[in-house]
């Protein structure tokens, strides 16, 4: 393991960049730039690597490059003709390729981006619109997962994804769970980073709740542990946004206990049978008070009734225990809802991941294995809000008319309290905790990318601009993992950088955006690791303040 290095002093700054001026390597062309970047890794790591099989160039082969770039992107958005795509891939089967790539990107002077599964809402692990040229560095190969049932926690790799993790955890154990996402082919290293949400967050938090341990390189191209980093690099790694202080190689989980039957359900309704919304807002004053081994969220969609647009509202709730005991909570507490115990389905917790993953009802839970989304990919956009008081009738309405404006319009609310409301907000980044009723997230999707493309933006702009009075205020917050620059970006070299990521950053992480300002401004003074909206470094003028 490598050794945290102090805080170097505003001389020893400045000398070491005037080194990367005068001796960084500036290569000719792209073909000498790929070379020299092979060339390094040969000379900085000991472990062989088939070359055909971890370097991809659309140069060699453009076929094989785009299906390479092309396989975990999610947003269609960023693989557009006219988006900049990396200089070349490579993909590392090992820890110290890793460690090489940071160090021999340093060398020749270019920009990286790093991925574990490519959900990042805007492309920002696999497409850079702020300098050219850059690389791109996959983990996709770096999966494994070893599961200590005796221990009670996990090592994985930062490419596996929640699917493969939930399903390794229950090879091992039928009352055992970890509480991470509802999408299964999330890349389990950047999806911890921002904090990262499930069916399970009422009961035991957040992912990044029950982080233990992780494995990072730092800019140095240093391979640090918990106690190798310390204390506030290990703070800021658990729902500090990915890509900003190193790159995530492992995380080391805290299992939790799960029974070996959960209940789930769904309620569908239209708004003409949710008269006056009478469900819907009783939701509202419920839903972050019902007992934490249950989770009710609300699917909004667009549906047509008698050839008119109407809103559907779908109640998906699980419950961690059998459907007797949930009918009991559910008539004393959400009576309104109707629930019946033919519309319950008792299941074990791994197979209720499977729908939850999108995957068909009665597939098998092999399909967690699979890397790829049972879900097609789109064009889209979306955004976030976190909600503190209840939305009125006339509130809701409103939101209905704007959403019918948009066929291919979805909201999900998920509701807080339980666990959520009961750790400190500044525990870790993540910073959305007592006193969230529940979170919004917005999410508008198309086909075809063409001049409707705009219509779709305009729209989602306008239903987040519509939503702003019953939303949270000073700052209005919004889910780093729900990445949205509609909030402000950073450029190349911007000494404004500073100033604009506050506003962006409040938004994610309120009061702890400074605390991770202070600690990039340790770690990675040189802005090494970076994108759009990275936590920038403290100018230098501030950093003997």
């Amino acid at each position: 393991m490598g050794i945290s290095k102090p805080l170097p002093t505003i001389s020893c700054i400045w000398l070491l960049a005037l080194y990367m001026i005068f001796y960084t390597i500036i290569p000719t062309s792209s073909t000498s730039l790929q070379n020299g970047f092979i060339k390094c890794l040969h000379r900085s790591t000991n472990v062989h690597f088939q070359l055909d099989k971890t370097f991809f160039t659309s140069k060699r082969n453009a076929t094989i490059f785009n299906e390479v770039l092309e396989s975990t992107a999610q947003n269609q958005r960023y693989l557009t003709k006219s988006m900049p795509k990396p200089e070349f891939i490579f993909k590392p089967v090992h820890e110290s390729h890793v460690q090489a790539s940071i160090i021999c990107s340093k060398k020749l002077g270019i920009h990286l981006r790093v991925r574990s599964g490519g959900h990042d809402y805007e492309g920002l692990s696999y497409v850079s619109q702020i300098e050219t040229p850059f690389i791109l560095i996959d983990l996709s190969k770096l999966r494994q997962i070893s599961v200590d049932i005796e221990d009670n926690s996990v090592w994985v790799q930062a490419g596996a994804t929640t699917g493969e993790l939930y399903y390794r955890i229950a090879e091992k154990s039928k009352i055992h769970g970890f509480p991470a996402g509802y999408c299964t082919s999330l890349g389990i290293g950047g999806h911890i980073t921002g904090g990262a949400y499930g069916a399970l967050m009422r009961k035991f938090g957040l992912a990044a709740d029950n982080v233990l341990d992780a494995k990072i390189v730092d800019a140095n191209g240093e391979l640090l542990d918990r106690t190798a980093m310390g204390e506030d690099l290990f703070w800021a790694i658990r729902g500090g946004g990915g890509a900003s202080f190193g790159i995530i190689l492992a995380w080391k989980i805290k299992l939790v206990p799960v029974p070996e039957t959960v209940t789930v359900f769904t309620i569908t309704k239209t708004l003409e049978q949710d008269a006056g919304t009478k469900i819907l807002s009783k939701w509202q004053r419920i839903a972050d008070n019902l007992v934490e081994e249950l989770i009710i969220r609300v699917l909004f969609r667009v549906a047509r009734n008698s050839g008119n647009k109407t809103v559907t509202t779908s109640y998906i709730g699980q419950f961690l225990g059998e459907k007797g005991t949930l009918m009991e909570v559910m008539k004393k507490g959400f009576p309104e809802l109707g629930l019946t115990h033919d519309d319950c389905t008792q299941m074990s917790w791994i197979e209720s991941i499977v729908p939850n993953g999108g995957f068909p009802t009665g597939s098998p839970i092999e399909v967690l294995l699979q890397a790829k989304s049972p879900l097609p990919k789109f064009y889209f956009k979306a955004k976030s809000d976190f909600i503190k008081e209840h939305i009125p009738t006339l509130g809701l309405k409103g939101m209905f008319k704007k959403l019918v404006e948009e066929d291919a319009s979805v909201l999900v609310w998920t509701p807080y309290g339980g666990m959520m409301s009961k750790i400190p907000e500044s525990e870790i980044p993540f910073p959305h905790r007592n006193g969230t009723i529940f979170k919004i997230h917005y999410f508008t999707s198309w086909l075809v990318n063409d001049k409707s493309s705009k219509k779709h933006i305009k729209w989602i702009r306008e239903l987040y601009s519509y939503m702003m009075p019953y939303a949270s205020s000073n700052p209005r917050q919004a889910y780093v993992n729900y990445r949205d620059l509609d909030l402000g970006k950073n450029k190349k070299n911007s000494k404004k950088n500073y100033i604009k990521a506050q506003i962006w950053g409040g938004k994610y992480f309120k009061n702890n955006f400074n605390r991770l300002v202070k600690i990039k401004t340790k770690v990675d003074p040189e802005n090494f690791f970076r994108h759009e909206q990275s936590i920038p470094p403290l100018p230098f003028s501030t950093l003997g303040s």
